[in-house]
């Protein structure tokens, strides 16, 4: 599903160059469910962005799905972002003036989806992830579980062949984040690939493989 080639990322602050990830490969199957860890500036992030194609390698080959992301354009990434991946951040990204159907909604209408497909497709999604009776709840009507959960259904929503991650526990509770990685969990035996950035260990433990990440290399890749 996800195959990079050694791969490699600096950025520039001024004339100081920064190396952010060095001859990486890395492949991740179609159904896996990996955890990539790391501490701050180890490169965890940017590998994260290089595989979401928000970001794009200075040197190697990026392989999504067959696709050489290496080589796509701009809309050709926008693209692939929408059909092929959704993503999960710990700090939600909801819009809080629109409640939970429309925020689900929002992949489809940049998509061109149509209203009646639209509204029938994120009230299944909103159903999956356990919020059936929560639509027309706005963002500060929700818990922080019940606002991620809602993110996750808006991942999903376009039935994406990866699900991206970063952090999605780090916002909520003890209790909330076991169940969003019960929810994961059950997004994954449905045949979901995941990549999830953590740095939290009982979180990474939900994963079938932990990578870890340093001084922007791979240096250990743990099955479970």
């Amino acid at each position: 599903m996800i195959e990079l080639q050694d791969v490699s990322k600096t950025y520039h602050l001024g004339e100081v160059r920064v190396p952010a990830l060095k001859h990486v490969s890395l492949k991740v199957e179609r159904g896996d469910f990996v955890a990539i860890m790391g501490p701050s500036g180890s490169g965890k992030s940017t590998l994260m962005n290089i595989i979401g194609c928000l970001d794009a390698a200075d040197e190697g080959r990026y392989l999504l799905a067959g696709f050489p992301v290496s080589l796509a354009t701009h809309s050709e990434l926008a693209e692939l972002r929408n059909r092929h991946i959704g993503f999960i951040f710990q700090s939600f990204n909801l819009i809080p003036r629109i409640n939970a159907l429309r925020n689900v909604e929002m992949p489809m209408i940049y998509a061109g989806v149509n209203p009646e497909t639209r509204r029938k497709r994120a009230l299944t999604a909103l159903a999956i992830v356990g919020l059936r009776g929560r639509e027309h709840h706005t963002a500060a009507q929700l818990s922080g579980g019940q606002q991620q959960r809602v993110a996750i259904a808006r991942a999903i929503v376009n039935n994406p062949d990866v699900i991206i991650a970063d952090e999605p526990t780090g916002a909520l509770d003890s209790q909330t984040s076991q169940e969003i990685m019960q929810l994961f969990a059950q997004l994954n035996a449905g045949g979901k690939t995941i990549v999830m950035v953590t740095h939290e260990v009982d979180i990474a433990r939900h994963a079938r493989r932990v990578i870890q990440v340093k001084d922007g290399q791979i240096f250990n890749i743990r099955y479970q």
